[in-house]
C-alpha cells in the first residue's frame, strides 16, 4: 500500500510540472470512480464524459494549489462534485412535490436496497429526475446535510428534503418493479 501512496505522490508532483505521462496516468488511476459520480450526478452518459474531461482539465491546470500531494484522490472528487453541482445548477428545473404522497417513506428504517443488485440500483438512479438525483447524489453518496444541499444548490432545505425523499419513493418503486420483470 505504501508504495502505491509513493507511486501517487511521485505523479502528482510530476504531473504539477506539465508532465503528460504522470497526469495520464493519474488519468488511468481515477478516471471510472470519477466517470461513475458523473454519470450518477448528470443521468447521462454524454454529460458525464464532457464534465469529466473538464474536471481533470480543472484539476491539472490547479494541481500547484494542492498542498498535499497524498490526498489527490479526495481532492479531485470535490472537483468532480463542484463541478457536478454546476452543471445542475445550470441544467435542473425543479419539479415541486406534492408532500403528501411521502406518506411514511421518512420514517422507514429497512435499507430494502442493499439486498438488490447494485447494477439495477444504478441504473435507476440515473433515471431520476434531474433534481430527486442530484439531491439523492449528494445526500446519499456524498454525506452532504440537506443544508449544505440547499446552500450548494440555490434550494431551500425543504425542497432538498423533500426531493431527496421523492428520489427514494421512485427508486424503490421502479426497482421493485424491475425486480418482479426480471427476478
Amino acid at each position: 500500500m505504501e508504495q502505491v501512496i509513493d507511486i501517487q505522490i511521485a505523479a502528482v508532483k510530476k504531473a504539477c510540472n506539465g508532465d503528460a505521462k504522470a497526469q495520464a496516468w493519474l488519468y488511468e488511476q481515477y478516471s471510472k470512480a470519477m466517470f461513475n459520480i458523473c454519470t450518477r450526478m448528470t443521468g447521462n452518459i454524454s454529460d458525464a464524459e464532457d464534465l469529466l474531461q473538464d474536471c481533470f482539465v480543472i484539476a491539472f491546470s490547479n494541481l500547484h494549489q494542492l498542498k498535499v500531494a497524498a490526498q489527490f484522490g479526495g481532492w479531485l472528487k470535490r472537483i468532480v462534485v463542484n463541478e457536478c453541482i454546476r452543471f445542475s445548477k445550470k441544467n435542473i428545473r425543479w419539479e415541486e412535490w406534492d408532500s403528501n404522497e411521502q406518506g411514511n417513506l421518512v420514517n422507514e428504517e429497512v435499507e430494502w436496497w442493499k439486498t438488490i443488485d447494485f447494477k439495477i440500483i444504478h441504473t435507476s438512479i440515473k433515471q431520476l429526475p434531474d433534481g430527486c438525483r442530484q439531491v439523492f447524489n449528494l445526500y446519499v453518496f456524498e454525506d452532504y446535510s440537506h443544508k449544505q444541499i440547499a446552500e450548494s444548490m440555490g434550494i431551500s432545505e425543504s425542497t432538498s428534503k423533500s426531493q431527496y425523499q421523492r428520489a427514494r419513493l421512485l427508486l424503490k418503486q421502479r426497482i421493485y418493479k424491475q425486480v418482479q420483470i426480471h427476478g
